[in-house]
């Protein structure tokens, strides 16, 4: 009676070793299909600051052109500063009254499949400082 004990329980170790073993490939596998969602996520994230970013220099190149324009400054000159701070950058102006309004967009990439359009507009006081 007493081998029948020992037999048992090492029978019972031997399935307790055999259950941490699948349950070891069962997180192998998990891991395996969640990093490509995270991986993606991240991507994304990075992307969404650098876009975030690239709106705030655009914001601040469009009020800068503005009030270059504003001062009787060329169209070239608008340009020259929102090509700086924003390459590839198009813009565009326009004067209602004695105010001057200048419009700067840019398409961005992010990752290999996604574009965003980012626009921004100001406007400055035409014969301002």
């Amino acid at each position: 009676m007493h081998s029948r004990t020992a037999m048992t329980g090492h029978r019972g170790r031997r399935g307790a070793a055999a259950g941490r073993a699948d349950e070891r490939g069962a997180v192998a596998a998990e891991l395996a299909l969640a990093l490509p969602a995270v991986v993606l996520a991240l991507l994304l994230g990075t992307g969404a600051l650098g876009a975030a970013s690239r709106q705030v220099l655009l914001q601040d190149a469009s009020a800068d052109a503005a009030r270059l324009l504003g001062r009787g400054e060329g169209a070239g000159s608008a340009q020259r500063v929102v090509q700086a701070a924003v390459p590839g950058a198009a813009v565009s102006s326009s004067i209602s009254g004695d105010v001057v309004c200048v419009t700067a967009s840019v398409e961005m990439a992010v990752g290999a499949l996604v574009r965003v359009p980012l626009s921004a507009h100001s406007c400055a006081l035409e014969g301002g400082l």
